[in-house]
């Protein structure tokens, strides 16, 4: 199994940055694929970015340009860097993996919120 811990959420108003990351731990070996998940207040969880074992990745198209998705191995730790923040970017922001064996880990959760 892995177990998945996100940092890096907080306040930070319009067209500002912030990075989150995910730290990864566990049977790191078995991750097949890893993402960025999101769920603002009172809609669906959405897909926001992911990346595979090879460090093909792939966006909405409501973060592309902005959002950068990378893993750094060496550390067992994947990012998100998000860039030229919108106020439709609050919600709270999952880590995903998805094992070889289809096992599906989840974070607890950092919350983003992007306000004047």
């Amino acid at each position: 199994q892995v177990q998945l811990v996100e940092s890096g959420g907080g306040l930070v108003e319009p067209g500002g940055s912030l990075r989150l990351s995910c730290t990864a731990s566990g049977n790191l070996f078995d991750i097949a694929a890893m993402a960025w998940y999101r769920q603002a207040p009172g809609k669906q969880r959405e897909l926001v970015a992911d990346i595979n074992s090879g460090g093909t990745t792939d966006y909405v198209d409501s973060v592309k340009g902005r959002f950068t998705i990378s893993r750094d191995n060496a550390k067992n730790t994947m990012y998100l860097q998000m860039n030229s923040l919108k106020p439709e970017d609050t919600a709270v922001y999952y880590c995903y993996s998805r094992a070889i064996s289809g096992f599906r880990s989840w974070g607890q959760g950092t919350q983003v919120t992007v306000s004047s």
